[in-house]
């Protein structure tokens, strides 16, 4: 980034809110499926990478599971409240990956879907799901969901969904944020 870029000039606000527009769009289908809302806010995380910057993706990352609680909270965020921290630690994962493992592959080798860039955009996504999984699967929700709670019966599939479903969700994300950079490429400055 250039010394006269600004972090949150308007370019980069406007930008930023576009993509908070759609994040917030795809949660209305989050009951439907995670496999909707989930790689269209993860694709948009790492555009806001390549496209803006860093701290504006955080801001998607902070702000995409507030918003996720108020539009269509799911059960176990109800009644694990303490969940929104390890979502958003998990969104901001992705992000910082893609800022340092993404961008300066695709800045140096110049093909958007090299094998280079391919490998790190799984590898971002392997770290979204493993942090997810280790702090929300494995620790916070048999923790805080106690055993007489109707929601212990489906705590395998909690687990699941804020485990292995976070990197699918992740690596479809990245994949849809390949695709679209193909035309965004000027834009994005590289």
């Amino acid at each position: 980034m250039k010394e006269t870029e600004k972090i949150f000039g308007t370019k980069q606000i406007a930008a930023t809110a576009i993509l908070l527009a759609i994040c917030i769009a795809s949660q209305f289908f989050k009951n439907l499926s995670i496999f909707i809302t989930g790689p269209i806010i993860n694709a948009c995380i790492v555009l806001a990478v390549m496209t803006v910057n860093l701290p504006c993706a955080l801001l998607l990352c902070v702000i995409t599971p507030v918003t996720a609680y108020f539009i269509a909270a799911s059960p176990v965020m109800m009644a694990v409240p303490g969940i929104l921290p390890f979502i958003m630690l998990g969104n901001a994962v992705l992000a910082v990956a893609a800022r340092f493992l993404i961008r300066p592959a695709l800045k140096q080798k110049g093909k958007i879907f090299s094998s280079r860039s391919v490998i790190l955009g799984v590898l971002s996504a392997a770290l979204k799901g493993i942090v997810m999984g280790l702090t929300i699967s494995l620790w916070l929700l048999p923790t805080f969901i106690p055993a007489e709670s109707p929601l212990f019966a489906k705590l395998g599939t909690f687990q699941l969904t804020f485990g292995l479903f976070q990197f699918i969700t992740a690596l479809i994300g990245v994949v849809y944020a390949y695709i679209l950079l193909v035309p965004l490429r000027k834009t994005a400055g590289y």
